[in-house]
């Protein structure tokens, strides 16, 4: 089913679609489809409209609860499915994984006990689903400080050229490094765009130069260094209506409180979680020779600045928004704080930066389809008072995202 919503981001008007059981908009809610396809393999359903399908060999398909049903596809294919409510297209989550995301996207350290009481299912339920999304690469937990507001090193975008027939290999190679923190191709010329992070601008130049620059396939490139870091995926919500605290700022123009200041034991207790961001706080207290309210009260100073991203990272197409674009635009400096206001007011905008060089704003906009991206650029970008220049293109392929390197042949 799909319904239709507005965004309250600010009073911005901006319409959303989604899709989910009972007509809750984008995937909100629990339940789900299970369906197996091994032979003898089976999963279980044990809520409410629990929809189960069989593919597989050995066993006959079952669902449990109230309207469950169940189909085998196979001959005797068992299957038993886990979920409540009914399946939700994208990426094959369901409505119970969607639920499940949805509390873990709001606090991805949320126990057990809390996420399953929140969509209805078992506490070995939820352990199973979200072990299954993570294993399979769909679903990852990020922790890591965020540079720019540490004002630590710069951060770059550049947009390297290839010759023909190159664009591919170079993007596995510059996805390869250790500073580049995205990698993807776009329609339009034969650019691969890249962020990365340097410790300093001799490092930037010795790396756009004598290391990208000498890349076999690689034509030309163009750097633009990131002046103000806006919104990150962090601010992208995309089980929620309401902004997060750092989209909040953009909105209103205003300035963020001053991080706190971190020290050693900050960073390792960061390490702990990049590792394991569901570590138990016990368990940090251990490997941190310290006292668990220390451990405790160092994380929660963390987690409620913007200095600290902890969250549940997923590409957008598992989500449901396969469509993804990438704009830049011109605006005057008279001009940019109106254009950030009501850019920042958009759902679809999960990154936004303002950079060096003629083209002073980069936005990413993740949509549900062409339609939805096409709507957002005659409702958003016409609206910009002043700009110089725009240029908007969709994503091919990401080959580096929060710096892990998607696998590609």
């Amino acid at each position: 089913m799909t319904t239709e919503r507005t965004a309250r981001y600010g009073g911005g008007g901006a319409a959303a679609r989604g899709e989910g059981a009972g007509g809750a908009v984008r995937g909100d809610g629990a339940g789900g489809a299970a369906r197996g396809e091994g032979a003898g393999g089976g999963s279980r359903g044990e809520g409410a409209g629990a929809a189960v399908r069989g593919a597989g060999v050995g066993g006959g398909a079952r669902g449990e609860g109230p309207g469950g049903a169940a189909r085998a596809e196979g001959p005797a294919g068992a299957v038993r499915g886990e979920g409540v409510g009914r399946a939700v297209p994208g990426a094959g989550l369901d409505a119970l994984d969607h639920g499940i995301l949805k509390v873990l996207h709001r606090d991805p350290r949320a126990p057990f006990a809390e996420v399953a009481a929140a969509v209805g299912a078992h506490e070995r339920t939820v352990a199973r689903r979200l072990e299954r999304m993570t294993a399979d690469g769909r679903v990852a937990f990020v922790a890591a400080l965020v540079p720019e507001y540490q004002h630590e090193g710069v951060t770059a975008e550049i947009a390297v050229r290839c010759a023909p027939g190159r664009v591919h290999e170079v993007a596995l190679t510059l996805a390869a490094l250790d500073e580049t923190r995205s990698v993807e191709v776009a329609t339009g010329a034969l650019d691969v765009f890249v962020e990365l992070q340097a410790a300093g601008h001799d490092a930037l130049l010795t790396l756009v130069d004598t290391v990208i620059g000498r890349l076999d396939g690689v034509v030309d490139l163009h750097s633009a260094v990131v002046l103000r870091l806006l919104l990150t995926a962090s601010d992208w919500a995309p089980y929620d209506d309401e902004p997060t605290d750092v989209r909040r700022h953009a909105i209103e123009g205003t300035a963020l409180p001053e991080p706190p200041l971190v020290d050693e034991l900050d960073r390792r207790l960061v390490e702990l979680l990049r590792r394991d961001a569901r570590m138990s706080t016990t368990r940090l207290a251990r490997e941190l020779s310290v006292g668990e309210t220390t451990a405790r009260r160092r994380l929660a100073r963390l987690t409620a600045s913007h200095v600290l991203h902890l969250r549940l990272h997923a590409d957008p197409a598992v989500l449901g928004y396969p469509v993804e674009a990438r704009f830049r635009l011109g605006v005057p400096h008279r001009e940019l704080d109106a254009a950030i206001r009501l850019l920042a007011r958009e759902p679809a905008l999960r990154h936004l930066v303002v950079t060096s060089g003629g083209t002073s704003l980069l936005g990413y906009s993740s949509h549900r389809d062409t339609r939805d991206f096409q709507e957002f650029t005659a409702r958003v970008l016409a609206r910009l008072e002043g700009v110089t220049s725009t240029e908007t293109a969709l994503l091919m392929r990401t080959y580096k995202r929060a710096g892990v390197a998607a696998v590609h042949g």
